[in-house]
C-alpha cells in the first residue's frame, strides 16, 4: 500500500468519525466497530499466529508442542476475534477449540494446571497462577464482549452461557489472589492494567459490579506508575514495548468500561511513543528497561524483544478512537516494517 493510500485511509476515517462530533463519536464507539475500521487486512495479518493448533494450543503453548499454562491461550481469543470481526464463523468456531481446550486444564479452585517453562520457571507458584489465569481471562472477556457487539451473537450464545461458571471460578481466583497482583506487578505496570482488564471485561460478561469495581481500582493504582512526563514505568524506566501494551489494553479496557482519567492520561504516553517510531517504521529501543537490549528473557529463554504487532494495535487503536492522524500514520509505518517481505534465502 503507498503512502498516499495510508493517509487517505486515515483522513477517511478521521473525517467520519469527527462529522458526528468527538464527544459523540467517542462516547457510542464499539471496539467491534473500531476494528472493523481498521485498514484492509491489518487485522488479518495482525492475527495471523493466533489460530490453534490440531491440539488445540496457541501461542508458547502451541511452540512448546504440549500445555505449559493457561495464559498463552490468549492467542485464540485473540483468533476468534479477528474471525468474528471477519464474519467468518467456520473459522471462529475453529479458534474457538483453544478456549475449550484451556478450560479442560481448569482446576477446581478456578486456576489452570501449569507445567514447567523451557526456561525452567512455572506458573505453579500460587502468584504466577493468578498471573497466567488473568492473562487468558482478559483476551477471554474481551472476545465475549466482542462477539455480543457483534450480528453473531446468537452463533455463541449457548457456549458462552456453558461456560460463564467457569468464567466466574478463575475471576474468583484472581480476587483472591488481589494482594500478589498488586506485589510482583508494580514494577511492571503493564500487567497491572492487563488484569484490569481481566477483572473488567469478565465483569461486563458476568454483570459483576465487585469485578468492575476491582478493574478501576486497579487502572487507578497503574496511573500511579508514570514518570513525570506521562510515561508508563517498567522496571524503574521507559520501555518502547511495554509502555504500547499499557496504552493498547487500557485502551481496549476503556472502549467498554468508562475510564476518563485514564484516558486523559494517553495522550502524554503515546507523545513519548511516537517519539520512539523510526521514519523507517523500526522502533527505537535505546535506553528501554526491560526489551530490546537483552535485559530479560522470555519464558521460552529468549530475549525480549519489542512486540510489533502490539505496537501496531496499541497505534491503530488510539489513532482511531482519538481521532490522531499522527498515530495512524505511525502505525502505518511500524505495519509495513514489520510485515516487509523477508529476502528469499535459497
Amino acid at each position: 500500500m503507498k503512502p498516499f493510500h495510508r493517509f487517505t485511509f486515515a483522513a477517511f476515517v478521521l473525517l467520519t468519525l469527527s462529522s458526528f462530533g468527538a464527544e459523540t463519536a467517542r462516547s457510542s464507539l464499539l471496539e467491534y466497530d473500531v476494528l472493523r475500521s481498521f485498514p484492509p487486512g491489518r487485522l488479518a495479518a495482525l492475527s495471523a499466529g493466533d489460530k490453534p493448533d490440531a491440539q488445540g494450543l496457541t501461542g508458547g503453548n502451541r511452540g512448546n508442542g504440549s500445555w505449559l499454562e493457561a495464559g498463552p491461550q490468549r492467542g485464540s481469543c485473540r483468533a476468534v476475534i479477528a474471525a468474528v470481526v471477519a464474519g467468518d464463523l467456520a473459522a471462529a468456531d475453529d479458534a474457538w477449540r483453544g478456549i475449550d481446550v484451556a478450560f479442560a486444564h481448569q482446576r477446581p479452585d478456578g486456576g489452570f494446571d501449569a507445567e514447567i517453562r523451557p526456561n525452567g520457571a512455572s506458573a505453579r507458584p500460587h502468584g504466577a497462577a493468578v498471573e497466567t489465569a488473568y492473562f487468558f481471562l482478559q483476551e477471554l472477556g474481551r472476545a465475549i464482549l466482542v462477539i455480543r457487539e457483534s450480528p453473531y451473537e446468537k452463533h455463541f450464545h449457548a457456549r458462552i452461557v456453558a461456560l460463564e461458571p467457569k468464567i466466574r471460578r478463575g475471576c474468583e481466583f484472581i480476587s483472591a489472589g488481589y494482594d500478589t497482583i498488586i506485589a510482583n506487578s508494580s514494577r511492571a505496570v503493564n500487567r497491572i492494567i492487563i488484569a484490569a482488564k481481566a477483572f473488567g471485561t469478565c465483569g461486563l460478561v458476568l454483570h459483576d459490579d465487585a469485578l468492575l469495581d476491582t478493574s478501576r481500582k486497579l487502572i487507578a493504582h497503574a496511573l500511579t506508575l508514570r514518570d513525570k512526563d506521562g510515561v508508563f514505568i517498567e522496571n524503574g524506566g521507559r520501555d518502547s514495548s511495554y509502555n504500547v501494551v499499557s496504552i493498547f489494553f487500557g485502551q481496549v479496557l476503556a472502549l467498554h468500561v468508562p475510564l476518563p482519567q485514564f484516558e486523559a492520561a494517553l495522550p502524554a504516553a503515546v507523545a513519548w511513543e511516537l517519539t520512539k517510531i523510526r521514519a523507517s517504521g523500526e522502533v527505537d529501543v535505546k535506553g528501554n528497561t526491560r526489551t530490546g537490549v537483552g535485559k530479560e528473557k522470555s519464558y521460552t529463554g529468549q530475549p525480549k524483544n519489542v512486540n510489533y504487532n502490539e505496537v501496531v494495535f496499541a497505534l491503530t487503536y488510539y489513532g482511531l478512537v482519538h481521532h490522531d492522524a499522527a498515530a495512524l500514520a505511525a502505525a502505518d509505518r511500524v505495519f509495513a516494517y514489520s510485515h516487509r517481505e523477508q529476502p528469499n534465502l535459497k
